[in-house]
């Protein structure tokens, strides 16, 4: 099918070479014009406007810029243009309260929205992403073909009414941070014991019928192999990006004990103050998934 993609970030641009490749047509719009047109198959606009312009209704939009101002601002832009039977799905890592408010502004002029929680990082065009969609179920079903080029084999999944899919994505980042943290901690106490252990290889063993072997476990043999056993050259500092904090407040709201994912966002938090070596573990782990940023020694 045909639709619009508007952000060629980190994600953005695979996903958007991923739906061509599968045969889908992409009008792609990004603020750098050269990410466009450096994607075979992708139809460049030089704006928002243009994007709609080139689309035929009932036209569909995904949207994959960063959660907050820029995502508020380019849907209340689509909002302007788009028509009744319209699309809007926000990709992003959006609050589902503020996905649940868009629907509602939206469903006013008869537009659509759909809320994908999108999971995979760097790697998805290589392996697919998953995909956590809330909103109007005739909506989902007729740009299905979108998640299925994107998804895997059983990747994407209808989980709801509107805010249910950026729900989902916000509680599986809330137990992303407690594997994190974990895994952090785990090798912290390997590497500060009296053995001269090869984390490398003891990640690459735990991938062997462990009860703990993971994706994560497999990035963190990855990281290792790269940076050495001492990540010398990153920074013991690891971000947040809401989901975690929100996670929390939902558990307190929803009187749900979440002692894990509580004391891994503070962990983050101490993080920023205090070197730590779980905190480097976690920074290496995060930039092997998802090509989020890690600060090195000496940076400011």
């Amino acid at each position: 099918m045909k639709l619009g993609l508007v952000g060629l970030g980190k994600m953005g641009m695979n996903m958007t070479v991923r739906l061509t490749e599968g045969g889908h047509q992409v009008v792609a719009f990004d603020q750098d014009p050269s990410k466009a047109r450096s994607i075979a198959g992708a139809i460049p606009a030089a704006s928002i406007s243009e994007l709609v312009k080139k689309l035929e209704g009932p036209r569909a939009v995904w949207v994959m810029v960063p959660s907050g101002a820029p995502t508020e601002g380019v849907i209340g832009e689509l909002g302007g243009l788009l028509a009744a039977g319209d699309v809007v799905i926000d990709g992003g890592n959006s609050n589902f309260r503020d996905s649940q408010r868009r629907c509602a502004k939206l469903k006013e002029k008869g537009i659509h929205f759909l809320d994908a929680g999108t999971s995979g990082g760097v790697w998805g065009l290589k392996v697919g992403y998953c995909l956590m969609v809330g909103g109007d179920k005739g909506a989902f079903t007729r740009v299905e073909p979108i998640f299925r080029t994107l998804a895997p084999k059983d990747g994407y999944l209808y989980c709801g009414p509107s805010g249910a899919g950026h729900f989902t994505k916000m509680v599986h980042n809330g137990i992303e941070y407690g594997l994190l943290q974990a895994y952090g901690e785990g090798f912290e106490i390997l590497r500060s014991s009296e053995f001269p252990l090869d984390l490398k290889a003891v990640a690459h063993l735990w991938n062997q019928g462990s009860v703990i072997r993971s994706w994560l476990c497999e990035l963190a043999e990855l990281a290792f192999q790269q940076e050495g056993n001492g990540l010398d050259k990153i920074k013991g500092f690891v971000n947040d990006s809401g989901e975690g904090r929100w996670t929390v407040q939902a558990a307190i709201d929803q009187n749900v004990p979440a002692p894990v994912i509580t004391l891994s966002l503070l962990a983050r938090l101490a993080s920023r103050q205090d070197e730590s070596y779980s905190a480097k573990v976690i920074a290496a782990l995060r930039n092997q998934f998802g090509g989020h940023a890690v600060e090195h020694e000496g940076q400011k």
